[in-house]
């Protein structure tokens, strides 16, 4: 049975390593901690047992830049929306070429030649969050009203640590702007916890969403990289630009199936980074297959 933590007296644990109270497995965070360095900067990592709700956290409730992760909760606030009848996944958005135009990369708009084009919710959400696609986020954050209203679902789910003030164009107007668009580990660990069991979405939708972010094509070389071929990983990334050699974030959090059917909710968070990114990346790819290892042999 998986399990993460064995008892340390919390004095012990506070002198030892900057966790929370519900964090105490030495071995696994000690790993952690050793990995992190490799990144030359802010490393956050929370993952939860679901079946068995053991956790374990390091630095888990530190506020991070989300980046494109905020995409997830962008649409489970939209498929809420579905559940409650005012829109469908059939649902369709016009699309002309100068709107789109006013995007650098977007493979949504590369699919369809550029605009003039109506593209159903259903495409929509399996650009925005497998294919990270910024057109596809800003287009359904409109529907949802303001950026903040995201952040006022998520916190009525009961999770905080969580606030969302910028859409994908406002977010990367100004380097500033993506720190104020901000969860902690511990706050998207719950998100995905509750998600996964049905406490959010209808189960038709929950079932939908997970089955997009396991067809997630981004991030190849961090949560999945370094775990066993085939493994089940539904999961959305996050990645900023890079400034004066800081790399404002390099993110990834989803659910990891382990070979006994159970699941893993983890969040890793690497903030204001000097490492390569391909550094960042093997960071989170090294944390994760530390987080496995030591669940399926406990």
């Amino acid at each position: 049975m998986p399990k993460f933590c064995v008892f340390i007296p919390l004095l012990l644990i506070h002198l030892i390593l900057p966790f929370s109270a519900f964090a105490d497995n030495d071995s696994l965070l000690l790993k952690i901690k050793t990995i992190a360095q490799d990144a030359k900067g802010k490393v956050s990592v929370s993952a939860f047992a679901i079946e068995d709700s053991i956790s374990v956290s390091y630095y888990g409730d530190e506020l991070c830049v989300m980046q494109s992760v905020f995409k997830y909760p962008v649409a489970i606030a939209i498929l809420d929306r579905i559940d409650k009848g005012e829109f469908s996944l059939q649902h369709k958005i016009h699309f002309t070429p100068e709107y789109v135009a006013k995007y650098t990369t977007s493979l949504m708009r590369d699919s369809f030649y550029n605009g003039n084009i109506n593209v159903t919710f259903d495409k929509l959400i399996r650009y925005m969050v497998a294919q990270s696609d910024n057109i596809s986020c800003d287009a359904l954050l409109h529907h949802l009203g303001k950026p903040k209203e995201v952040a006022k679902f998520i916190r009525k789910q009961g999770i905080e640590d969580f606030e969302i003030k910028y859409n994908e164009m406002d977010m990367h107007k100004k380097w500033q702007n993506q720190y104020s668009n901000v969860c902690s580990p511990n706050a998207m660990v719950q998100l995905l916890t509750k998600f996964y069991q049905g406490k959010i979405l209808s189960k038709t939708n929950t079932d939908y969403l997970y089955q997009v972010m396991l067809e997630t094509t981004t991030g190849k070389n961090r949560i999945v990289n370094l775990l066993p071929e085939g493994t089940p990983v539904a999961h959305k990334t996050g990645t900023s630009d890079t400034e004066k050699g800081i790399t404002a974030a390099t993110n990834d959090v989803g659910i990891i199936i382990l070979p006994n059917g159970k699941h893993i909710a983890l969040a890793i968070f690497v903030n204001d980074a000097y490492a390569e990114d391909s550094v960042l990346e093997s960071v989170i790819a090294r944390i994760a297959k530390a987080v496995y290892d030591d669940a399926i042999l406990k």
